[in-house]
C-alpha cells in the first residue's frame, strides 16, 4: 500500500511539473526574477542606444546637407576627408563615408568590441542613407552661421552616436589604437591629423574655406564634449582634516551627498613623523564646489582639500546627467 502511495505521488509530481503547477523554490523564483529584470534592462538599453544612434544620424545629416555640403565647407577627421574628396572628385559622399570609415570600423571591431563595430556599421550606413534620401533644406549662405551651426549639428550627431555605443567618424578609433603603439596621446594624434587635413584643404580649396572649416571643427568638438560630459562636469574632492568626522557628518546630513572614508597616514616636518588619519572622498559637480568649500571652511579652515576633474561616474548617491 505504501509503495502504491509513493508511486502515485511520483506520478502526480510529474504531471504537475508538466502542467507548470509545481511550486518553485525561493532560489528558483529569485533566479527567474533576476533573469527577467536583466532582460528588461537589456531591452531598455537597446532602445535607448537605438534612439541615440538614429537621432545622432539625423542631426549629422542635417549639419551636412543643411549647412556644409551646399557651401563647400569641410570638417575635421574622417568626415573632413570624405567631404574634401567629394568636393575635389565629385564621387558620391555617401559611398565615401562608408568606404573611408570602413577600415577604422574594422579596427574598432577588433580593438574595442564586435558590438561597437556592429553599431558603428549601422550608424555609418544610416548616415549614408540619410545623405542620399532625405531632402534637408539649405538653411543659410552666411559663412559664419554655417561654421557655427553646421559644426553644432554635426557635433551633436557625433556625440549622440557615441552615446549610443557607436561612431560615425572613425578618427578616434585610429587615435586610440596608435596611442597604444606610441607615446602620442589620443588628443595629440587627433590634433595632428586635423592639422594635416586643414593644410590640404587650404591648398586644394582656399585659405578662407580652410579657416571657416577650422571653426566648424571647433564648434563640433565643443558640442561633442558637451553631449558626452554635460554641463555638470563632475569633480572628485579629497579632504584631509583633524575634524574629519564633523566634515563627514556635514556632507551626509546637510548636503546629503554620498562619500567614502578610507584610512591613511599623515606625515610632515623634518622628523618625518606620521600618524593615522581618515581621508574623505566625495564627488560633486563644479556648480556645487563653492558650497562645499564654504561648509568646510566653517568647520576647519585649515583642512587640506584636493580636487580633480572626473569625466564620468556610475552608481552611488549622485545625480545622473540628462542623457545618461
Amino acid at each position: 500500500m505504501g509503495l502504491n502511495i509513493q508511486f502515485f505521488n511520483i506520478i502526480r509530481n510529474e504531471v504537475e511539473r508538466a502542467l507548470g503547477k509545481t511550486k518553485s523554490s525561493p532560489m528558483s523564483r529569485y533566479q527567474s526574477a533576476k533573469k527577467a529584470y536583466q532582460t528588461q534592462r537589456g531591452i531598455r538599453r537597446t532602445l535607448r542606444d537605438s534612439l541615440f544612434l538614429v537621432t545622432g544620424v539625423l542631426s549629422a545629416g542635417f549639419g551636412l546637407k543643411g549647412f556644409l555640403i551646399p557651401n563647400g565647407f569641410i570638417d575635421g577627421g574622417v568626415m573632413g576627408i570624405s567631404l574634401l574628396t567629394n568636393i575635389e572628385t565629385g564621387f558620391s559622399l555617401a559611398a565615401l563615408i562608408i568606404l573611408i570609415n570602413l577600415p577604422f570600423i574594422l579596427l574598432g571591431w577588433k580593438q574595442i568590441s564586435p558590438t561597437f563595430g556592429l553599431k558603428s556599421i549601422v550608424a555609418i550606413s544610416l548616415l549614408a542613407f540619410v545623405v542620399v534620401v532625405i531632402p534637408y533644406p539649405v538653411i543659410t549662405n552666411d559663412k559664419l552661421l554655417i561654421s557655427v551651426f553646421g559644426g553644432f549639428f554635426l557635433g551633436a550627431g557625433i556625440g549622440l552616436t557615441i552615446r549610443g555605443g557607436g561612431v560615425i567618424d572613425g578618427t578616434e578609433i585610429l587615435a586610440i589604437y596608435l596611442n597604444r603603439k606610441s607615446s602620442l596621446s589620443v588628443g595629440d594624434f587627433i590634433l595632428l591629423f586635423n592639422i594635416v587635413i586643414f593644410f590640404v584643404a587650404a591648398y586644394l580649396l582656399t585659405i578662407e574655406t580652410a579657416l571657416y572649416s577650422i571653426l566648424i571643427y571647433l564648434a563640433a568638438s565643443k558640442t561633442v564634449d558637451f553631449i558626452l560630459e554635460g554641463i555638470e562636469e563632475f569633480t572628485g574632492v579629497t579632504i584631509i582634516s583633524a575634524r574629519n568626522q564633523e566634515i563627514a557628518n556635514m556632507i551626509r546630513q546637510k548636503l546629503r551627498w554620498g562619500l567614502t572614508i578610507y584610512s591613511g597616514k599623515r606625515g610632515y616636518g623634518k622628523s618625518g613623523e606620521n600618524y593615522p588619519t581618515e581621508i574623505i572622498f566625495t564627488v560633486t559637480t563644479r556648480l556645487e564646489i563653492s558650497r562645499l568649500n564654504s561648509e568646510i571652511e566653517k568647520i576647519d579652515p585649515n583642512a587640506f582639500i584636493v580636487m580633480q576633474s572626473i569625466k564620468d561616474t556610475r552608481g552611488g548617491m549622485l545625480k545622473k546627467r540628462p542623457l545618461k
